[in-house]
């Protein structure tokens, strides 16, 4: 018992010797180990495991390489994974909603305006339970700086996007060169929003980082969405429409509106963009709004979480006496 404490001793003070986020793994696999030597009764190996952990470099031992390998693993296998599920969140978004559609379609008269508000819904829920995931498995990833962690989470939804363009090729009558540039203004002012929320959250201000990280992924998708608009889709006239005839236009002044108009398929009460420009917004921009959508839960969460102080060492746990 004597030795137990002893080593758990030495342990303790092995650990105050190493950063503060690699301190609560590396108690735990210490103790793991001195749990095993303690079964066996080999209790003079368990003491010199305890010294030499105790008395060695913090930057030196094999351990250190060990567990940085690992955090870099999961770091990278956490950010190259999260955007390919949000495709797959947005894809099976979109069975569920044609699946309702199909069963409501001829009983309700509501049912074909109900369709991009439920794929918006679904979209949003899948993504918050995504976000929950990556919180959790973030506190256990590399911690950087705000700029490379927002640069992480950015580039890989940049590969992602990439390789879905690249296999799905054309989409509708614009294709890629209509698709890119909104895509590209989304990811540019991306990185800005989760940096600021990353200095904001390695200061402890958690609430505060949340706030800006969704309100700055929200104008950057806005902006891509009015890119998109405004690349595609020609101005409303200024004077009279020639024989009453509607127009291909969608007028400039709802522009602020034009992602919420894509989400739920609403002018929210007010008289622009009409009927017939959220036909001619969301025939344009359709699945780029609901994919910012399924996106910005996780890269926020991530850069939050990630960026955040290091939690305080865990205590080696006391040895439980043993029966007599």
């Amino acid at each position: 018992m004597v030795t137990r404490r002893l080593a758990g001793l030495l342990l303790g003070a092995a650990a105050r010797r190493w950063p503060a986020e690699l301190r609560a793994e590396l108690i735990r696999e210490w103790d793991a180990e001195l749990h095993v030597l303690a079964g066996r009764g080999e209790r003079w190996r368990m003491l010199r495991f305890a010294a030499s952990l105790a008395t060695s470099r913090a930057a030196a031992p094999v351990v250190d390489r060990a567990v940085l390998h690992r955090r870099l693993w999961r770091t990278a296998r956490l950010l190259l994974l999260a955007p390919p599920a949000c495709v797959a969140v947005v894809g099976v978004a979109a069975v569920v909603m044609s699946l309702a559609y199909a069963m409501l379609g001829f009983r309700v008269a509501w049912a074909a305006a109900a369709q991009l508000p439920l794929w918006s819904g679904l979209t949003a829920g899948a993504g918050a339970g995504l976000a929950l995931l990556v919180t959790r498995a973030a506190r256990r990833t590399v911690r950087t700086g705000p700029l490379a962690t927002a640069l992480g989470v950015v580039l890989p939804i940049g590969l992602t996007v990439a390789v879905v363009l690249a296999a799905f090729g054309r989409r509708g009558e614009q294709g890629l060169p209509g698709t890119v540039p909104g895509l590209l203004l989304w990811l540019a002012l991306l990185v800005p929003a989760l940096w600021g929320a990353g200095l904001l959250a390695r200061r402890g201000r958690t609430r505060l980082a949340w706030a800006v990280g969704v309100l700055g992924a929200l104008v950057a998708a806005d902006a891509a969405v009015v890119l998109a608009v405004v690349s595609a889709i020609p101005a409303a006239p200024v004077g009279p429409v020639a024989d009453g005839a509607p127009q291909d236009t969608v007028d400039r002044v709802s522009a602020p509106l034009w992602l919420l108009t894509c989400w739920t398929d609403s002018s929210l009460g007010l008289p622009r963009p009409t009927a017939w420009e959220r036909f001619l917004i969301t025939d344009r921009v359709l699945i780029e709004p609901v994919f910012y959508l399924a996106c910005t839960p996780y890269a926020v969460a991530y850069t939050v979480a990630a960026a955040r102080p290091a939690p305080a060492a865990e205590p080696v746990p006391e040895p439980v006496p043993a029966p007599t």
